[in-house]
């Protein structure tokens, strides 16, 4: 299992692994598919030593991928960053999102973060279940927000201030 920032031959595996989480409804608020090409400028977005673009690998394959971005795009925000966690089907509930959290909330410091958050659909008890495990706690619910499939579907923001982690 290696844990590596990602290039952009990646891209392709990172849009494939995000688009198999669309149609369960439990991770992302997209509907269709994205393409390669309308995530490029995301990608570029990314900076190793500001707001990474990691991917996981498991035995050479692209298992996962955690991306940092900027929270709210205002300078008072610079020490906040969303993350985002997304795991191909074949390695769910292999600890693989654990090692990412992991890695990314001992890596905030590095980038200048004290603050991370992750936006959770309140059905998606396993993500919520990881975020809790690793200290981060429930700081926001938004009711009905996102309507998916014609279902309302609640939002729940975790947050982590770093360094006040509780041990685990």
């Amino acid at each position: 299992m290696t844990i590596r920032h990602a290039t952009e031959t990646d891209l392709p595996a990172i849009v494939a692994i995000y688009n198999a989480a669309i149609p369960s409804r439990l991770a992302t608020a997209d509907l269709e598919p994205v393409s390669v090409e309308s995530r490029r400028a995301w990608f570029g977005g990314r900076s190793p030593h500001k707001r990474p673009l990691w991917v996981i690998e498991q035995e050479g394959i692209i298992a996962g991928w955690l991306s940092f971005q900027s929270f709210y795009g205002r300078p008072a925000y610079n020490s906040t960053a969303e993350i985002s966690i997304y795991i191909a089907p074949a390695f769910h509930r292999c600890g693989l999102g654990r090692k990412l959290l992991d890695q990314a909330i001992r890596e905030s410091p590095n980038l200048g973060l004290k603050t991370l958050l992750s936006f959770i659909f309140a059905h998606n008890h396993p993500s919520l279940k990881l975020f809790e495990t690793l200290g981060f706690q429930r700081w926001g619910h938004l009711p009905q927000v996102a309507e998916l499939d014609g279902i309302e579907r609640d939002l729940i923001i975790m947050g982590l201030r770093i360094g006040e982690k509780s041990e685990v």
